[in-house]
């Protein structure tokens, strides 16, 4: 051991890990950076939800969903103000089924799969949007739309775990070990 940690601090450090380990820091770390996650999708969520109902955030989609061949049907079908209340109460109910996660497996389950599937088609408008700052010249700087949209990558992602964790949670619920 001593030839892989050749001074003293080295050493401390690694025995400063190891006494770390053997505690119960890596659990409370994991469950404190589970429940900023979920707050993290909770809260944008909740915020973009309630101004859904607003004509300022019916305004500001009009380019979004305007110029994603995938959602433009959502205007001819339900309006520009139907379509905006309609993403936004889905918004709200996914947020109220992530609040629950924690404690049920079933919303666990639904609140995974509605935020992964909310945030599977944003983060699909960058395929179709202008995201790119071209006055500093295109790629990697990114416009107004494309800082706005990033954020959905990592809430996709959370929202996958939650999904995750629910299904194994009934699964388990299911079959115990």
């Amino acid at each position: 051991m001593d030839e892989l940690m050749p001074n003293d601090s080295a050493r401390s450090a690694f025995d400063a890990a190891e006494l770390l380990s053997r505690t119960e820091l890596p659990k409370h770390l994991m469950f404190a950076g589970r429940s900023l996650a979920l707050v993290g999708v909770i809260l944008p969520l909740f915020l973009i939800g309630i101004l859904k109902f607003t004509q300022i955030e019916i305004d500001a989609l009009k380019p979004l969903i305007g110029g994603t061949p995938w959602l433009a049907w959502l205007y001819p079908v339900f309006g520009e103000a139907g379509a905006s209340y309609l993403l936004g109460t889905v918004e709200l109910l996914t947020v109220v089924l992530f609040a629950a996660s924690p404690w049920s497996a079933r919303a666990g389950v639904a609140a995974g799969a509605l935020g992964s599937l909310t945030f599977a088609v944003t983060v699909s408008t960058m395929f179709a949007l202008p995201i790119w700052e071209e006055s500093l010249g295109g790629f990697p700087w990114l416009n107004a739309t494309g800082q706005f949209l990033i954020k959905d990558v990592a809430l996709l992602g959370v929202s996958i775990i939650v999904l995750g964790e629910g299904l194994a949670r009934l699964k388990q619920m299911r079959h115990p070990v």
